[in-house]
């Protein structure tokens, strides 16, 4: 056995520093530098994994940089801690003829704390290349080596992970002993040069070669969903000094609880006493929670707490108690605590926070996900708490942490669940209003918007903004109303129904437009589509509508007196699988008009192919949107 693991090792484990190599820009293929910023000459990865307890990092990347985008592609930097120290790191930057101009020794690195802001406690440091460059193009070779007694997080290997970035070629090559559980799965494969070199019981090898830089394409799913990429991880893998167990979601969900959370919810008698009074009576488990949870909210704040395993394992419940902050971890944690005393189940949850959604891999048993939420069980479903918002209304997930798949993590094992799914129809605007148009075209206007959904979580921290931001904000939402000043502004926060209302008074002089004895302007003045889609010819992503969404307008509109309607916008109506969109004017005297409008637009993943049709749907809104009422003066 011994034999066979050195031979593989020696098999897939290439000899980075010794060979010279040629790094002139000259000689790279003028199909790489097509669309690109940066070329990836090479970027291998050799990870030796000894044991359970054992892994070490091999880096080498060499990009050419061809103009001030491509900087950032350089990625010459590495996290690391003291459970995961760095052995060596060096870059050399060339010329573009290939000649050596600066070499960077680890002591010329850019050393400092990985975190900053809210966070408290960190050990996680960052070290970067801080080069600026003085000509372009130019090569950078960055070498680093990395030990780490953490298994629990092998690198996930992406050869493409941006937009404008070429890949000559990149290389991946792990080994393993063979009774550690090793696993890995592929993604997104097809229609890039990428293929696997050597799979054995102890080693394994990917190469990806000539990969054109792609050009990024509005409305595209995310890049770890159209991009290559292997996902790898261990069975039996280490955390911070416990070892671990990925062998099935219940295995993993008693080994999380049993390791990490165990012995983290004790609180002191006089906060149990404090909490028992304050739910009373009350024996609704549900309204036990929101009782408890608008607590946590008054009472503590969110801090980030990387110090060790401190960056997976929650804060002690008292501490929270005592010091009333915490991260996500410990402040989803402290709830679960209070909850327990006044005999309410709850459940730490693991999931990808981000509004961009992103889904635990469910037939990827691993570490994954950063971020902690709350699970309540409320019959046959969860409501699910943001712990670490002061403000966020009582299972309400907005944009952060809805519809996606999450971990569950019971003291029996852990279980994949979907968080709240927020219909097309429930993320609604409500716009009601009215506006009067005078002789000179002057402007003069009233409007109530209610939000809910995921429309609700774009709106309801407006009312916390300074007034200079509230000023930009609603003029940049009000952009085609020229001159527009707003005289007045109220809000209404309710967190129960989760609505938000907005109402507002605005003037725009010359909103109408004269020209001799004519008048014209834009009917649906309080909520156009302004946003175009862009033309892409021959689109090669998918494209991604991740919410729908459901505006409806009713906008009464008073006529100058002296004026008669030459010509209104006939109604219009429009359905297919990207919406329904529908507009009505009605005419109640020679004065007055009535605007209704409808749009609903609809989640969902459609193929490159139907992109152009997708554009037309909204051209054809923008254009009816936009469309003109024209008054002739009597």
């Amino acid at each position: 056995m011994t034999y066979k693991f050195t031979f593989i090792t020696l098999l897939f484990t290439t000899l980075i520093f010794a060979q010279k190599t040629d790094y002139s820009s000259l000689t790279i293929n003028d199909s790489l530098k097509e669309n690109a910023n940066a070329i990836v000459r090479l970027n291998q990865i050799d990870i030796i994994i000894a044991s359970q307890r054992s892994m070490n990092i091999k880096t080498k990347r060499v990009v050419t940089v061809l103009n001030e985008n491509g900087v950032d592609d350089i990625q010459a930097f590495e996290n690391y801690d003291k459970s995961s120290p760095i052995k060596n790191i060096l870059a050399i930057v060339y010329d573009a003829f290939g000649k050596e101009i600066k070499k960077v020794k680890r002591s010329d690195f850019r050393d400092v704390s990985a975190v900053g802001g809210s966070t408290l406690f960190s050990e996680s440091r960052y070290i970067y290349l801080d080069y600026t460059p003085i000509q372009y193009p130019f090569t950078v070779v960055f070498e680093s080596e990395q030990e780490t007694s953490n298994t629990a997080f092998i690198p996930q290997w992406m050869p493409l992970n941006d937009y404008a970035i070429s890949i000559e070629k990149s290389i991946l090559n792990i080994t393993y002993p063979s009774n550690l559980g090793f696993k890995y799965k592929e993604f997104n494969f097809f229609g890039f040069n990428v293929k696997k070199i050597a799979d054995t019981s102890t080693g394994l090898s990917f190469e990806a070669t000539k990969i054109m830089a792609q050009k990024a394409e509005t409305i595209s799913p995310s890049v770890i969903s159209v991009f290559p990429r292997v996902m790898m991880g261990l069975e039996l893998f280490h955390l911070e000094g416990v070892d671990g167990n990925a062998k099935s979601w219940t295995e993993f969900g008693k080994w999380y609880n049993e390791k990490i959370l165990q012995g983290t919810t004790d609180l002191p008698e006089e906060t149990k006493t404090k909490i028992k009074a304050l739910v009373g009576t009350e024996t609704n488990p549900i309204k036990k929670a929101q009782i408890i949870y608008k607590y946590v909210q008054e009472k503590s704040r969110y801090v980030s707490i990387q110090v060790g395993i401190g960056g997976w394992k929650p804060m002690l419940a008292s501490d929270v108690d005592r010091l009333g902050y915490g991260d996500c971890k410990a402040l989803s944690n402290y709830t679960r605590a209070l909850l327990n005393v006044v005999n309410v189940p709850s459940y730490n949850v693991i999931l990808y926070g981000n509004p961009r959604k992103r889904n635990i891999e469910t037939d990827f048993v691993s570490m994954q996900g950063n971020h902690m939420i709350l699970a309540v069980p409320d019959k046959d479903k969860y409501v699910f708490l943001e712990c670490t918002s002061q403000v966020d209304p009582f299972g309400y997930q907005g944009t952060f942490t809805d519809d996606r798949n999450v971990l569950v993590l019971k003291p029996e094992g852990g279980e994949i669940v979907h968080t709240t799914i927020y219909e097309d129809n429930s993320n609604r605007q409500l716009s009601k209003g009215n506006y009067s148009i005078d002789e000179n075209g002057d402007f003069l206007g009233k409007i109530g918007i209610v939000s809910e959904g995921s429309q609700y979580n774009e709106k309801f921290n407006n009312d916390k903004l300074s007034p200079t931001e509230m000023e930009a904000k609603y003029k940049n939402y009000w952009s085609t109303i020229n001159n527009l000043k707003i005289k007045k502004i109220t809000f209404k926060n309710d967190s129960d129904k989760i609505s938000f209302t907005e109402n507002a008074e605005i003037t725009a002089a010359n909103y109408g437009n004269l020209s001799g004895n004519k008048m014209m302007f834009a009917v649906n003045a309080f909520n156009p589509l302004t946003q175009s889609v862009k033309r892409i010819r021959n689109r090669k992503n998918p494209l991604e509508i991740q919410r729908g969404s459901l505006d409806e307008d009713e906008i009464e509109i008073a006529l100058p007196t002296n004026f008669s309607i030459e010509f209104i916008p006939n109604n219009f109506e429009i359905s297919g699988k990207f919406g329904e969109y529908k507009t009505e004017i009605l005419k109640k005297d020679n004065n007055n008009i009535i605007y209704k409008r409808k749009f609903l637009l609809k989640k969902g993943l459609y193929t490159n192919k139907e992109y152009d049709e997708f554009r037309l749907f909204m051209e054809q809104i923008s254009r009816n949107d936009n469309a003109k009422i024209i008054l002739t003066k009597n």
